[in-house]
């Protein structure tokens, strides 16, 4: 296995824990376990909302430069 095939499979193990700690035990643990798998997959935003935020800011400048290249 790659490096790459490495950090991919460890990112998706601690989203999956996330996961369930949040589902089982967390402040989300009303919400569907999809919910909790939602956040899971994205779990550095969710533990460090700085990030979240930062994350949400990249996300934002991606949407508008498509759209602005889209309208020439």
């Amino acid at each position: 296995m790659s490096l790459k095939g490495k950090i991919i499979s460890g990112y998706l193990v601690i989203g999956f824990i996330y996961t369930l700690y949040s589902w089982l035990f967390g402040a989300y643990s009303h919400f569907s376990f999809a919910y909790n798998l939602g956040r899971g997959l994205v779990w550095p935003g969710s533990m460090f909302p700085a990030f979240g935020t930062f994350i949400g800011l990249i996300i934002l400048l991606i949407v508008i430069g498509a759209i602005h290249l889209n309208r020439r």
